[in-house]
């Protein structure tokens, strides 16, 4: 073979090896590119805007005022509170309710497990709007739990659903309950799938019974998974929106409105205030980083 020969296919080579290289980086650089056009610089926007108050384009820098006025601001303070009770009540009822649902439905010897898990998982796909409306008809003073309620004696009078604060609080959880435990149910039915049924057969064979064997195998087994839920139901109920704003408005008064639906007020409903809007947006971010913290070292702990 010349040398002119092999000149030409170490320059084949290394153009090959160019191109494939220049390939690459266009694939990392394009998704980055994208990744900081539309979720960083928005969350910088979004910091600098709330830096200032005002409406449209003609906004004065404040510098930190928006941070300090959410301290004394009533209205934020009974958001947040509305906010971490549902956080409180709800996060841990759907879950422990997503792991009942997801070890019945993982029984061998359960017959139409593919329908049971369909329905189960359905309302995690039903529209926002559509469900939250519904539930305001179902819930309401006469509707048809509180007349299935009085039918079978369990109350002698229609419970206010939408017209006592504790009541509507209530029902915020079961319709976010309803729709979601479905949806982390499937995250612990697949994790399921995955642990080694020999366990479970040695550990029947050791003489542990079922409850024993979900709470020494099966809860240790899917706890990623359960931090993972639980993170994600965190970061989900902290930006919570849709419920309050279609079953009950936010009210009675200010009982059940969430940060989000604040946050939406402070746009459109009140005298728009953008910059204090973003303010209250950020205190978000806050929440979701100290919560998330605190529940990877609760999670790392109890390894």
């Amino acid at each position: 073979m010349s040398n002119e020969t092999v000149k030409k296919k170490k320059k084949s080579s290394g153009n090959l090896t160019r191109n494939r290289a220049i390939m690459s980086w266009m694939f990392v650089i394009i998704p980055t590119f994208f990744i900081v056009l539309f979720y960083f610089y928005p969350m910088i926007q979004a910091f600098w805007l709330s830096l200032h108050s005002g409406a449209g384009v003609n906004l004065d820098f404040v510098g930190g005022a928006n941070y300090q006025r959410l301290f004394n601001d009533q209205a934020f303070i009974a958001a947040v509170r509305n906010t971490f009770f549902y956080l409180i009540f709800q996060i841990p009822l759907m879950i422990i309710l997503a792991l009942i649902f997801s070890v019945v439905l993982n029984q061998k010897t359960l017959k139409f497990k593919g329908i049971f898990r369909t329905i189960v998982f359905l309302p995690a796909i039903t529209s926002l709007v559509a469900y939250s409306l519904v539930f305001r008809y179902l819930f309401a003073n006469n509707g048809i739990i509180n007349q299935f309620l009085m039918f079978i004696n369990i109350i002698d009078s229609p419970i206010m659903w939408l017209g006592d604060p504790f009541w509507a609080r209530v029902l915020i959880v079961i319709a976010i309950t309803w729709r979601w435990t479905g949806y982390n149910m499937i995250f612990y039915l697949s994790a399921l799938q995955n642990i080694d049924p020999g366990i479970y057969e040695a550990a029947r064979i050791d003489g542990a019974n079922a409850i024993q064997q979900f709470f020494k195998i099966t809860i240790p087994m899917l706890r990623p998974v359960i931090l993972f839920t639980s993170i994600t139901s965190t970061i989900g109920t902290l930006q919570l929106f849709d419920e309050p704003m279609n079953i009950t408005g936010g009210g009675p008064g200010n009982a059940t409105m969430s940060i989000s639906q604040y946050i939406y007020n402070l746009s459109f409903e009140y005298t728009p205030n953008f910059g204090y809007a973003a303010a209250v947006s950020y205190s978000i971010v806050v929440f979701v980083v100290i919560l998330s913290i605190i529940q990877f070292r609760v999670g790392r702990e109890r390894k």
